[in-house]
């Protein structure tokens, strides 16, 4: 193997090394605690409560479910979704895009900003892998480990629809 000598060579950022470099990681908020900086924090007015309107009556046909929370309506939508995790981390695509989560750390890819979408299934093993490219020519990989190897084909399965309803080759 050949090795190149050569001390004008700068290394490159790696994800390792400078997070904020890596397009779609997100940063965790800050903790409320007492402000570290040297200026001094203002305190911001309260803002007056709004008054809460009336809940819609629900008839006694509907039986006894609760009508669905708006915000819960809001954030449905019709189509598939995916969403395949295990102790450490977390793959999931829906109608806003393909999100990748490990321990505290999380990546979300748009549908616009996705070039192609890779699943990879092993041979042997557990492991179901999901790729991202991206158009800069830049790809990030996360694997979930499946409880059965069974399950590992439903996830494909599960990962084809809604690359199928969402994702648009151009």
């Amino acid at each position: 193997m050949e090795q190149r000598i050569d001390p004008n060579t700068q290394p490159g950022y790696a994800a390792g090394t400078d997070p904020a470099y890596v397009p779609g990681l997100t940063v965790p908020a800050p903790a409320a605690g007492p402000a570290t900086s040297p200026q001094r924090a203002v305190p911001e007015p309260e803002p007056e409560p709004e008054p809460v309107p009336d809940a819609p009556e629900v008839s006694d046909a509907a039986g006894d479910e609760a009508p669905e929370p708006p915000a819960a309506r809001k954030e449905a939508k019709d189509g598939p979704a995916f969403e395949a995790s295990d102790r450490r981390g977390s793959i999931a695509a829906d109608h806003k895009g393909v999100r990748f989560r490990l321990d505290d750390q999380e990546a979300e890819f748009r549908w616009d900003e996705v070039a192609a979408v890779e699943v990879r299934l092993p041979r042997f093993g557990r492991r179901f892998t999901v790729v991202v490219h991206m158009a800069n020519r830049r790809w990030y990989n996360a694997e979930v480990d499946a409880p059965a190897k069974s399950r590992l084909k439903e996830w494909a399965e599960e990962m084809d629809a809604v690359l199928d309803a969402y994702f648009e080759e151009s």
